[in-house]
């Protein structure tokens, strides 16, 4: 069957295409070819920059062009050659070549590819593929989130919640509040992602750029690598590697995506939870079926969806962050197929932005719900009334109110307060005391 949103053994690229289309132009194989074509001209540039071959303005201007124009045809052209070369990075090597046979650079074609390996391109053009994906499209969708939920948290401010631990009532709090948890969680995150540098590996066969120093040994080539990579490409090279970058800041990334990604899966549930108790309701679209069997329901699928999602993309970076970091001496080959799944948990992650978004949209506040459920449970005010107790010196206030409330389901604000009128305490302290209700025993407003 020819390959398409139906015949795809992948759902991203079947079911989830239509959402996540974009990202092929980081993580398909068109998108790791036209990465190794910029990688090689520039390099071929660089040089021609400094001097060990010249380049007319005409010639470097067609060669930015085969960057600036690279076409699907073009990649097709590079597979083709592949099938006979059997190597992914000389193929692009030959196509370049072939492009400078169109320019008044000929003679100077050899320069391609000069002293370099394989993964001097790879481990170039993955972190530069990577470093766009992150900087436009992963952290503008994770701000965006972020901001929504900054914005959910003011506008939930001073809505009053029962607070649960271990699942059962406890000291209230505002849904406001409980939104700014994940807002900050987020931003700590977020900003360990941006400390962590975009690392690559430019230095030859086996990390000591032997070819370019005995061709050229008066060269200061480390001084030149860490220019081109720097400079040029806006990545941080390595200065001690073996043939391939160790991959750790990209382990160090991972693992930080991860951490976002269980944030997240941790804010799904709870907001799942909370659709579930009706302190959320959600919006009805006409047409849509919750079951096939129950007519009534409306099912909080897209935090399930985002959490299903979140789940796969964490076991993936997690094998990732533990296995590019570990190669065979000077290198084997396992990290070559790994990186060429880089995409899958990374797209798996912005699917799960976009089902959080979307959950978030049909949200619908049930304040009635809460303050009935804050009414319910003035046993939460024991621990208030104990410590004004203890401010007061009272005997054993925390065994009192123990006495009073634990495993007393019918406690109401009518007990409450009969309580509070048999305890030897001065009035003003008793209207204190009385004061205090479910619905504004919340601590700090948002900050």
């Amino acid at each position: 069957m020819d390959l398409n949103s139906l015949t795809a053994i992948s759902p991203l690229d079947g079911r989830y295409r239509h959402q996540l289309q974009q990202l092929d132009a980081y993580f398909s194989e068109y998108a790791l070819i036209r990465y190794r074509v910029l990688v090689e001209i520039e390099y071929f540039i660089f040089l021609s920059e400094k001097e060990f071959f010249s380049l007319s303005a005409a010639a470097r201007k067609q060669l930015q062009s085969v960057v600036e124009n690279f076409s699907l045809e073009d990649a097709w052209e590079i597979k083709k050659t592949e099938k006979v070369t059997n190597h992914d990075v000389k193929a692009v090597e030959y196509f370049i070549k072939s492009k400078i046979d169109e320019t008044n650079a000929q003679e100077a074609k050899e320069w391609v590819h000069f002293g370099l390996t394989s993964q001097d391109i790879n481990n170039t053009a993955i972190p530069l593929l990577w470093k766009h994906a992150i900087e436009m499209e992963y952290l503008p969708a994770l701000l965006n989130l972020k901001r929504q939920l900054e914005l959910m948290a003011k506008d939930w401010s001073d809505i009053a919640m029962l607070a649960r631990t271990h699942g059962q009532p406890a000291s209230p709090t505002t849904l406001g509040k409980e939104m700014m948890v994940f807002v900050e969680r987020l931003e700590n995150q977020i900003e360990l992602l941006i400390q962590i540098p975009f690392s690559a590996k430019f230095g030859g066969a086996t990390g000591n750029m032997n070819a370019h120093y005995v061709a050229f040994p008066k060269k200061d080539w480390n001084k030149l690598a860490n220019e081109f990579v720097e400079d040029v490409l806006a990545l941080q090279r390595l200065q001690y590697t073996t043939q391939i970058e160790h991959y750790d800041n990209l382990a160090a990334q991972f693992d930080c995506i991860k951490r976002v990604n269980t944030i997240l899966l941790d804010y799904c549930r709870d907001m799942w939870t909370y659709i579930s108790m009706d302190y959320f309701r959600q919006k009805i679209k006409k047409g849509e079926i919750g079951s096939s069997a129950m007519p009534h329901k409306v099912n909080p699928i897209d935090f399930e969806n985002a959490e299903g999602n979140l789940g796969i993309a964490n076991a993936l970076f997690e094998y990732l962050s533990a296995k590019l970091p570990v190669s065979r001496l000077q290198r084997d080959l396992t990290d070559s197929t790994t990186l060429r799944n880089v995409g899958v948990p990374f797209s798996h992650t912005i699917l799960a932005l976009k089902s959080i978004e979307k959950g978030i949209s049909k949200l619908v506040l049930n304040e009635k719900q809460m303050r009935d459920d804050l009414e319910d449970n003035w046993a939460v005010v024991a621990e208030a009334i104990q410590t004004i107790l203890r401010r007061e010196d009272y005997p054993q206030p925390y065994e009192a109110l123990k006495e009073l409330t634990r495993g007393n389901s019918s406690i109401t604000k009518e007990s409450i307060h009969a309580f509070i009128d048999n305890l030897k305490v001065p009035t003003v302290v008793k209207k204190e005391l009385k004061r205090i209700s479910p619905h504004n025993y919340t601590g700090l407003p948002l900050r």
